[in-house]
């Protein structure tokens, strides 16, 4: 199949050729065409298969021509994070730049001035991709009204909610007309998740792509047992080793990212690190000079992580293990990407050898231990815990479960809440 079979205009075409997208993924042959007719769409795919595509290509080609002096909304992103805010705005503005009516896409979040953001909406724009809280802030400002938006697109919203941006999000839709085209991807979908799906579509065509169906990733895996204060001069050695020209580490707290990249510069390496502390300034900085291959290594929390997408990333370590299964998907999916090979490093101590066994179960595979010369593991794994759920050295909350989490039942409340005052 090819993207000219999917019913989108010459100029779409002409951008996503440009772009260097020669056929579509399963996500984007599932869900276009049914976007493209106005349908709601509830779409389910793992990270790095396209999905941004697949809601840029049917927005874009819905806008209407406009001839009012001041431009009003009518296409609304909302994303989790900083980074995927900045990177959704990027593809939407480069589709657009074949377009031959003039389209406005603005990007907004929060870690920076607002003052600037005022200043470009100045005659209004046409395609807003923002924060909940930045977008509620510019909302304050009566700088943005939504009475013209008649497409919505929630991406990433699994990690919305995890996140914490429920309330938020119940105001935005209370803002938003009732007759509209609503586009909910998500790459899990928790009881959260669910009821907020079934709160905000009608009539959803439901596109789910499970991991047999995306191109094919190349990501090894490996397993490396390690006492936990020998973690550091491991990843120096190994990096040095190896040859490793970039490396995305992740660590469980802004803390860790900042003594780990600390002791890597002492160590002779060039590194930073990134978690959601950092200005919005030094976070954007420290992703460039990364891509740019200006720094060898970024230390980095699954919060200022999330949605990154990095092109030839050989490797990611998780020096912390993560606390979900889904994290541990998410987190190994910023390499591999675009049909490169990637390597996927995981540091294990005694005290996180269940938790790691955890993972591999609900993975469903199995790695061998290794053990690197010189940094072999003397430490004795404690007695295992009464709980399978609560491994020894995670804490009580062990890995996140399949069955709801007070946590969930809150968002999922929430969600219900914010569709009940849907008008």
């Amino acid at each position: 199949m090819t993207f000219s079979t999917l019913g989108l205009s010459p100029d779409l075409l002409a951008a996503v050729h440009h772009l260097g997208h020669s056929s579509p993924t399963p996500i984007q042959q599932a869900a276009i065409v049914p976007a493209l007719a106005g349908r709601d769409i509830l779409g389910s795919a793992q990270t790095g298969s396209g999905k941004t595509l697949a809601f840029a290509l049917p927005l874009l080609q819905r806008l209407q021509p406009t001839t009012s002096r001041v431009r009003q909304a009518q296409a609304l992103v909302l994303v989790p994070s900083r980074e995927l805010a900045a990177q959704v705005g990027e593809v939407l503005q480069a589709l657009a730049q074949h377009l031959q009516q003039r389209v406005k896409v603005s990007v907004f979040f929060g870690g920076v001035s607002i003052n600037p953001q005022l200043m470009g909406l100045r005659g209004g724009t046409d395609v807003v991709v923002a924060t909940p809280g930045r977008l509620l802030d510019l909302v304050a400002h009566n700088a943005l009204k939504f009475d013209q938006v008649s497409l919505l697109v929630l991406d990433e919203a699994d990690r919305m909610l995890d996140l914490g941006f429920a309330d938020e999000l119940a105001q935005l839709l209370a803002l938003l007309p009732a007759q509209r085209q609503n586009l909910f991807f998500s790459a899990t979908f928790s009881p959260a998740v669910t009821t907020l799906a079934n709160t905000l579509l009608v009539d959803a065509v439901r596109v789910e792509v499970d991991a047999t169906q995306q191109q094919p990733v190349e990501i090894i895996q490996r397993v490396i047992a390690v006492d936990a204060a020998k973690r550091t001069q491991l990843l120096r050695h190994l990096i040095k080793q190896q040859t490793w020209p970039r490396t995305l580490v992740f660590v469980a707290t802004k803390f860790a990212a900042e003594i780990v990249a600390d002791k890597l510069r002492k160590g002779g390496l060039t590194a930073e690190p990134l978690h959601g502390e950092l200005s919005q300034g030094k976070r954007t900085q420290v992703l460039t000079d990364f891509k740019l291959s200006r720094l060898q290594v970024v230390v980095a929390t699954d919060v200022a992580a999330r949605g990154l997408d990095i092109v030839g990333l050989p490797v990611v370590v998780n020096f912390d293990l993560p606390r979900s299964t889904q994290d541990y998907t998410h987190r190994i999916g910023r390499t591999g990407r675009a049909g490169e090979p990637g390597l996927a490093v995981s540091f294990v101590s005694a005290t996180t050898q269940a938790h790691w066994r955890l993972i591999e179960k609900r993975q469903q595979v199995k790695l061998a231990l290794e053990s690197v010369p010189g940094f072999e593991a003397r430490e004795v794994a404690p007695p295992a815990s009464a709980s399978p759920d609560a491994p020894a050295g995670m804490g009580s909350g062990g890995i996140k479960g399949l069955r709801p989490s007070k946590k969930d039942k809150l968002h999922a409340a929430a969600a219900l809440q914010a569709g009940q005052g849907k008008p």
